[in-house]
């Protein structure tokens, strides 16, 4: 772990296993780390990086509040499956944004939640496959997909598999509406309980506002 932790604070970039798929981390703070990243995994201006944390402690580097719903469904769901969408701080790293919001989890246990707690500080989650391909569940996999990046020195690789199955569910938290971006392994049904015990409802469509 301390080679990996060693990795991350020199900018490179880590794949590791999460509760469903590989992921590829970097330190989420670091420009030049982002740019690894997309030299290992191209991705256009309108995907946004979704990212782990390694505890609710670490939110206010990446968003400027935290509303009543949003520590809800954390409460309810965290560590774990769900992917919380706010409004971002205004001096985080664009490329890790979409639309103005930053989508972000604690990771349920896996290797990748042992590597976000060891390093501290927000990093990237993408899943480790180039675009358009199936998301890795082994460590072979990643070399197949993202061999040249390894052989390069930018990408190591944590061994071990995943699961495979669902990805996280996403959900877009704003005032007292929200909205599902991505119906994963959280039902869209247990959010919307969570939310109206926190005062707030689940819309069907539209960005909340």
């Amino acid at each position: 772990m301390k080679e990996l932790i060693a990795a991350l604070e020199a900018g490179l970039v880590v794949a590791a296993a999460t509760e469903s798929f590989f992921g590829l981390f970097v330190d989420a703070t670091s420009s030049a780390a982002l740019d690894n990243l997309l030299r290992v995994k191209p991705r256009g201006a309108d995907k946004g990086i979704p990212l782990v944390m390694p505890h609710a402690s670490s939110w206010p580097l990446l968003v400027p509040e935290v509303p009543p719903a949003a520590r809800a469904l954390a409460d309810a769901f965290w560590p774990g499956p769900l992917t919380i969408a706010l409004p971002a701080r205004a001096e985080l790293d664009r490329r890790v944004t979409l639309d103005g919001s930053v989508a972000v989890r604690i990771p349920a246990p896996s290797p990748a939640a042992e590597l976000t707690r060891a390093f501290g500080k927000p990093l990237t989650a993408t899943s480790a496959n180039l675009p358009g391909d199936a998301p890795a569940t082994d460590e072979a996999a990643v070399a197949e997909q993202l061999g040249r990046a390894i052989a390069s020195g930018i990408l190591l690789v944590l061994p071990g598999t995943s699961p495979g199955g669902l990805p996280s569910t996403v959900v877009a938290v704003g005032g007292e509406r929200s909205r599902i971006v991505r119906e994963g392994r959280v039902a869209r049904a247990r959010v919307a309980e969570v939310l109206a015990g926190a005062g707030a409802r689940l819309d069907e469509a539209g960005w909340p506002s």
